[in-house]
């Protein structure tokens, strides 16, 4: 996708986020995650090894997460070396990856918090070996400085209240569920309480459960769970979910039971949802959806924060991050199809238009 795509995008759902985020908790500044500080001036000159470490990972987002961390290192003459690893969602496996590295004597670990502050005690050994440790993604309890070096995270509570807000605005009443990840993910956890936030202010709209529906975020699983969901209930009116894959499952779960899609609202997004919606748009068939997007770029705030904490620079940035508006079909914002391109890409992503082409070639 184009500079001036994602602009327009940005700029169009604006409006969206400013008027949800503000009433959110989150009082403390953020940014959007399409804007980034210049890397430059935190590289220093330590030779450096970057290693990132997943606590799940083989799915589009994970690949292109690190994609960009390897994008953004790349303006580093110091970083010489990025490497990766996943711990098929095994905490103990997550944990042992984190102490191999540090052994290996890598100067800096990003992570993603998939076990929450269940990890908390590897990120302090590390740090405390003089790994500089960055956790990212969700909003750990841990102290900053003896915890880890820094947290940056996605504010996924308001992105959640932001879900919320949109299907009681565009519903009135009707019913609802909220699709997971992992059983207890605590990314999850946080964009479910902020989707009952959000709805709780909609008396007309019932959530059907209260735990959010284990998908794994793995599409055969998803379809299966929302293919249960349909023979449950008499009817869903929208759907929310953490996860743009997840949310195409259940469309292609909805298509395959001969229903109308309900409502979605998900973030991260990929080519082929957004070109499924597009073809049904142009058969005058198509659902009412919100998407916010460019997740995937959350880990250039972790190196850059890792970078500023080695370095003793103060990081320019905030440790909050929001998702920008990447399709509202309630304010006539479409979502960006592109047909050359794979099903599996994320148009909303920071990477250069040639360097996604190369990773879903591979």
């Amino acid at each position: 996708m184009t500079g001036f795509g994602r602009k327009a995008a940005f700029v169009a759902g604006t409006a969206l986020v400013s008027a949800h985020v503000a009433g959110a908790a989150m009082a403390q500044d953020f940014a959007y995650v399409n804007d980034h500080a210049d890397i430059a001036p935190l590289c220093g000159e330590e030779p450096l090894r970057v290693a990132l470490i997943d606590g799940y990972g083989g799915n589009s987002w994970r690949r292109t997460a690190f994609a960009e961390l390897e994008d953004e290192a790349g303006k580093c003459d110091n970083i010489g070396e990025v490497t990766y690893a996943e711990a098929g969602g095994d905490v103990q496996a997550y944990n042992a990856a984190i102490n191999g590295f540090v052994a290996q004597g890598y100067e800096i670990i990003i992570s993603y918090t998939d076990f929450g502050d269940a990890a908390i005690p590897a990120y302090r050994n590390a740090q405390m070996a003089g790994t500089t440790m960055v956790p990212y993604f969700s909003d750990l309890s841990g102290r900053v400085g003896v915890d880890y070096a820094a947290n940056p995270y996605e504010d996924a509570f308001s992105a959640g209240r932001i879900f919320g807000e949109w299907v009681g605005e565009t519903l009135g009443e009707g019913t609802t569920v909220f699709l997971g990840g992992l059983a207890g993910s605590a990314s999850s956890v946080t964009f479910l309480d902020g989707y009952k936030d959000g709805l709780s202010g909609y008396p007309g709209i019932e959530l059907l459960d209260d735990n959010f529906i284990v998908t794994n975020w793995n599409p055969a699983d998803a379809q299966k769970a929302v293919a249960g969901l349909i023979a449950k209930h008499d009817h869903i009116d929208a759907i929310a979910s953490d996860y743009g894959v997840t949310s195409l499952a259940a469309v292609k779960a909805y298509e395959a039971a001969g229903l109308d899609v309900p409502a979605m609202a998900f973030i991260a997004t990929n080519n082929e949802y957004s070109c499924k919606w597009t073809d049904a748009k142009a058969a005058g068939e198509a659902w009412p959806q919100l998407a916010l997007s460019g997740t995937t770029a959350d880990v250039r705030f972790a190196l850059r924060a890792a970078l500023a904490a080695r370095n003793g620079i103060e990081n320019p940035e905030p440790r909050a991050l929001v998702a920008f508006p990447f399709a509202n079909s309630e304010e006539g914002l479409d979502p960006l199809c592109d047909p050359a391109m794979p099903p599996d890409a994320d148009l909303s992503s920071s990477l250069p238009i040639e360097k996604m082409e190369a990773l879903f070639s591979q």
